[in-house]
């Protein structure tokens, strides 16, 4: 399956209504949860986070605390977000240490 965002083109696979797409790119979305991308970005600052981005929003959010750092994201996209996030956050570990 291949998904086209914001003309890079990602291989991902599916699971679970969610997405897994490696970086071709310079802007690496790793996952699309419920129209929120799920983006890690090569040698970016500490503390380790990860940016949810929908629409106009874009939320920083730290990887050990899942809490949001900078930004937003809306209401009833911000609950759904976190939990994943607490649920993946060993892996959305594994990644930065990848990227960084």
């Amino acid at each position: 399956m291949c998904l086209i965002i914001q003309q890079e083109t990602k291989n991902c696979i599916s699971d679970n209504k969610e997405l897994y797409c490696t970086q071709l790119g310079t802007m690496p979305t790793f996952y699309i949860i419920d129209g929120v991308k799920i983006v890690l970005y090569f040698e970016d600052h500490n503390p380790p986070h990860f940016h949810a981005i929908i629409a106009e929003y874009d939320a920083l959010i730290a990887i050990d605390s899942i809490e949001i750092l900078e930004g937003e994201l809306p209401k009833n996209k911000r609950k759904k977000i976190l939990e994943w996030a607490e649920k993946h956050k060993d892996e959305l570990l594994e990644i930065w240490k990848e990227l960084n």
